[in-house]
């Protein structure tokens, strides 16, 4: 029994959690398929259900409240239907809206699967992936001033969907620095100097091979392309996620301390990273060293996996999780 990450798991109820970053509505229309489309040779799925989720920074916030924390999010939506459903399935998850900006020029991203049988047929995607007007950026920023106060950790979850430019990105993670809030984020694109200063940077092996235009096959290219992404981070800690390989934690540029995946049937990755900076926050809110908190988000990450489409995990999960560990 693992009692240091149990303590720290019951310490996850209370905790505040500001997320900034790309929120995106997730869609999913289960349906039956019976015939082939005389149209063209694809299948003709019969509609039987519409199931919404929060996604992208969405998703992270609904782990950070399945997890017993509180989520404090801020983001980008169109004006348009999305949107309102987007406000509802928030609500319902208990995240206020309040800091969504509405950019009318942009849609509200929407990812939309067509699923029969429990197998994804088709995704369709509704997005721009134009930078915020500086105006809007500025209220974003201002919201985050506003929540910095009750929030014991901060999330920035770039999907680069347009809304985390360099400048929110970097004046972000300044203020939080300056309240005294660790950062946790979640990477994309091949920009990583804009992440500077956070406390640590969670791109999984995929993201890692975009940023440094390189291929990873084995734990020499691993360790050579965590000490150089460490490099552009100054200092930042860099957690990459290695799928069923599990985690490799790089602190200061020193060899990367290794940690195994927990052994589960993966039936889908969607989100998966989501849940994994939520638990790790929470953990850091909670006092954990990043070692232990990459070990709690491990064990979270290997739930999720397990379960179908944008999910969760709850805390009563996690805690039976590392209980039997």
């Amino acid at each position: 029994m693992n009692k240091d990450l149990l303590d720290v798991l019951m310490d996850f109820p209370g905790r505040s959690v500001l997320i900034v970053g790309d929120v995106m509505l997730d869609e999913y229309v289960w349906g039956e398929v019976r015939r082939i489309s005389p149209e063209a040779p694809v299948p003709v799925v019969e509609v039987r259900r519409r199931v919404y989720v929060p996604g992208g920074a969405g998703n992270t916030a609904a782990n950070v409240v399945s997890l017993g924390g509180r989520a404090w999010l801020g983001g980008a939506v169109g004006r348009d239907p999305p949107a309102e459903v987007l406000r509802q399935v928030l609500r319902e998850h208990g995240i206020p809206d309040r800091g969504l900006v509405v950019d009318p020029a942009r849609p509200t991203t929407t990812k939309t699967r067509i699923v029969a049988r429990n197998q994804q047929i088709v995704r369709v995607d509704m997005e721009s992936r134009l930078p915020l007007p500086p105006e809007l950026e500025d209220a974003l920023l201002g919201y985050a001033v506003s929540r910095l106060g009750e929030a014991h950790v901060c999330i920035l979850s770039d999907y680069a969907k347009g809304v985390v430019s360099t400048r929110l990105a970097e004046r972000f993670i300044q203020l939080a620095r300056e309240a005294g809030k660790p950062v946790v984020v979640d990477p994309k694109g091949t920009d990583y100097a804009k992440y500077r200063g956070a406390t640590v940077v969670t791109p999984n092996v995929h993201e890692v091979e975009v940023a440094l235009h390189c291929e990873i096959n084995g734990p020499m290219e691993l360790q050579e392309a965590g000490q150089k992404l460490s490099a552009i981070l100054e200092g930042s800690a860099l957690l990459i996620t290695r799928g069923p390989e599990g985690m490799s934690l790089f602190l200061n540029g020193e060899e990367a301390v290794h940690i195994p995946a927990v052994a589960r049937s993966v039936f889908d990755v969607t989100g998966a990273g989501d849940t994994v900076v939520a638990a790790l926050a929470l953990a850091l809110a909670a006092g954990a060293t990043l070692q232990d908190a990459a070990r709690l988000a491990n064990y979270a990450a290997g739930i999720v996996v397990g379960k179908f489409g944008t999910a969760t995990v709850t805390l009563e999960e996690l805690l039976e999780e590392v209980g039997n560990a």
